[in-house]
């Protein structure tokens, strides 16, 4: 929808690191806390509380990869936008294609992105035997599950946002009935 400017091109030195440890803070804290000695309940021997700990802290994970940490590293926004009838509409915002992604970046979010789903459903199976955590870790599971379908429908917007661009340029650039022909294959391609 809209074009997200990022002012430097490699934001692995500031961002990148809070991502990653933004997106698996909550799980750390939950693995601990399931395998603290002696721990019989969600609750650690000096009194906290880890399921309000993770309950806390898992809405500011997702709240910060979803607005800041995907918009600074890829480039990357999505929410979900409620119409006057009730209807949900898919919002995305993309960089500018000819600003390209620091490729670490890039590989460093969407790791983590994933890798943080994959630790909530293994920490789901070891809760199974203790089912007070079960609704903490699905809520878990819900939101990061909620930002990595965000942000693959995000990216898939924006190639075909960019492949349709590329395939429009090349279509007038190059008049010639062969020269269409390949861009409308080409721009097919990428949606």
């Amino acid at each position: 929808m809209a074009s997200i400017e990022t002012p430097n091109s490699s934001l692995l030195s500031g961002a990148a690191p809070f991502a990653i440890s933004e997106t698996l803070e909550p799980d750390v804290e939950a693995a601990q806390g399931t395998k603290a000695k002696g721990n019989t309940t969600p609750t650690s021997s000096s009194g906290a509380s880890f399921p309000l700990i993770i309950s806390i802290i898992s809405p500011f994970d997702f709240w910060t990869v979803k607005n800041v940490t995907g918009r600074l590293l890829v480039g990357l926004r999505w929410w979900n936008d409620i119409q006057p009838d009730g209807t949900n509409v898919w919002m995305f915002e993309s960089r500018d294609p000819s600003r390209p992604v620091n490729q670490t970046d890039s590989r460093i979010f969407w790791t983590s992105l994933y890798l943080s789903v994959v630790i909530w459903i293994l920490l789901a199976f070891f809760v199974l035997i203790q089912p007070s955590w079960l609704l903490i870790v699905a809520v878990a599971i819900t939101l990061n599950l909620a930002n990595v379908i965000g942000y693959t429908q995000c990216d898939k917007d924006a190639k075909r946002k960019w492949a349709t661009g590329f395939a429009a340029r090349a279509a007038t650039s190059n008049p010639s009935l062969a020269g269409r022909l390949f861009s409308a294959g080409l721009g097919r391609f990428f949606t």
